[in-house]
């Protein structure tokens, strides 16, 4: 009869499942790029998506970006007129294009998206 030695076998960490197409996971690649995008900017320019569909075209200020898991993603702001608006797509229809756009109030210290103003 065989028999294990369970005293001699190495202790293994334990095996994490993790699902990469996770809404929170895009969410995560997202802010990122986006804040390399903003870090390119000049304090005169903000972050600003443009969204092409069905043949019309919008441009809003981008201010945060959320997720439900396990595959929606939000992105919300407001467009040149003040007007707010708020994205809601799933992780596959994702297709941004991210631009400069000129910040409305250059009073107000610039914000990373997606998070409040720093402390001063």
């Amino acid at each position: 009869m065989f028999q294990i030695d369970l005293n001699r076998q190495p202790l293994l960490p334990p095996l994490i499942q993790f699902d990469h197409n996770l809404a929170s996971e895009f969410y995560k690649r997202l802010t990122k790029w986006i804040s390399d995008f903003d870090q390119a900017l000049d304090q005169e320019h903000e972050v600003g998506l443009r969204l092409v569909n069905f043949g019309q075209t919008v441009t809003f200020h981008l201010e945060s970006i959320g997720y439900w898991n396990p595959s929606l993603i939000s992105f919300s702001g407001f467009t040149d007129n003040g007007d707010p608006v708020e994205l809601i797509q799933h992780v596959t229809q994702i297709s941004v294009l991210l631009t400069k756009l000129k910040r409305k109030d250059l009073t107000k210290p610039k914000r990373p998206i997606g998070f409040a103003a720093p402390a001063e």
